[in-house]
C-alpha cells in the first residue's frame, strides 16, 4: 500500500480518457484525498471556480482546448492552487509549455501510483508546511520576504509569486551567497531531485526574475554557469545575471525573528 502524507486535500483530476480518470480517483479516494473529475477543459475551469481545489491533476492532451492553455486560463484566476501536468514520455516540449503556462509539475506517463501519490505529497507538503514553519522574515535591498505567510514584497509592492516561485527565492535568500545547484533547490521545494534534471527550475527563476525587474531596483538571483544559482545583491545592470564558477560573496540578508 502507498504511504500517505497529505490526506486531507481536495485534487481535481482533469483526463479526457474515462478508464485512466477513474483509476485514477479509485487510487487517490483510497488515499484519503478528496476528489472531483473533469473531462474537458470547459469543465475543469468551471469545477476550479466552484471547488477552488488544492491541487489539479491535468492532462495535456485534451479535447478542444489544450491542457496548456486551460493552465494559463487557471493561472489568470488563481495564483496559489497546485497544478501537476500529465504529460507523454520524453514530451520535453510539453514539460516546458506547461512550465511557462504556470504549472508546478509534471509527472510523465506511464507512471505508476506510488511515483504520482509521492510527487502530489511533496508538493502539497511543501506548498503549505515546509517554508511555512520556519516564520522568517528576510530581507535584502528593496526585497521583503515573510516565509510563514508566504508574502513577498519589492519596494512596498506585492510581487504576486505562486508558491513553488516563493519557495525557490525564500530557498535561496536564506543563504545568500552560497551556490545552490538545481538539484538541491528542487529537493528543498519540490522534495525530490528528479525535477532539477528538466528545466523547472529554470522556468520558475526566469519568472521570478521577471516579477523583480518589474519592481525592484536590485537584481537578487545570479546564475553559476553549469552549476545552478546563488543570491546575492547587486545593482541592476551591474552584471547580466550569470556568472562563471567563482567564491561566493555574502549578501546583505538579515533573518528577523522566528
Amino acid at each position: 500500500m502507498v504511504a500517505s502524507v497529505v490526506t486531507t486535500a481536495e485534487i481535481l483530476i482533469v483526463e479526457d480518457d474515462v478508464a485512466i480518470l477513474d483509476t485514477l480517483a479509485y487510487n487517490l479516494a483510497r488515499q484519503g484525498f478528496g476528489l472531483q473529475k473533469a473531462t474537458n477543459g470547459a469543465e475543469a475551469l468551471k469545477l476550479a471556480r466552484k471547488l477552488r481545489p488544492d491541487l489539479i491533476l491535468l492532462d495535456v492532451m485534451l479535447p478542444g482546448e489544450s491542457g496548456i492553455r486551460v493552465c494559463e486560463r487557471i493561472r489568470k484566476e488563481d495564483q496559489e492552487v497546485i497544478v501537476v501536468m500529465i504529460t507523454a514520455k520524453d514530451a520535453e516540449e510539453d514539460k516546458v509549455r506547461g512550465l511557462e503556462a504556470g504549472a508546478d509539475d509534471y509527472v510523465t506517463k506511464p507512471f505508476g501510483m506510488k511515483e504520482l501519490v509521492a510527487r502530489i505529497n511533496a508538493n502539497l507538503k511543501r506548498s503549505v508546511a515546509s517554508l511555512g514553519t520556519r516564520g522568517r522574515i528576510l530581507e535584502a535591498g528593496d526585497l521583503w520576504l515573510d516565509t510563514k505567510n508566504f508574502t513577498a514584497y519589492a519596494k512596498g509592492e506585492p510581487l504576486g509569486l505562486r508558491v513553488k516561485e516563493f519557495g525557490l527565492l525564500a530557498a535561496l535568500a536564506t543563504h545568500p551567497g552560497e551556490l545552490k545547484s538545481r538539484e538541491e533547490l528542487a529537493k528543498e521545494v519540490w522534495g525530490h531531485a528528479a525535477v532539477g534534471s528538466s528545466r523547472t527550475i529554470d522556468v520558475h527563476i526566469r519568472r521570478i526574475r521577471a516579477a523583480l525587474a518589474q519592481k525592484s531596483d536590485y537584481e537578487y538571483i545570479h546564475t553559476v554557469r553549469g552549476l545552478g544559482y546563488r543570491f546575492e545583491l547587486r545593482p541592476k545592470g551591474a552584471e547580466d545575471g550569470e556568472e562563471e564558477p567563482a567564491a561566493a560573496k555574502q549578501a546583505a540578508v538579515e533573518p528577523r525573528g522566528e
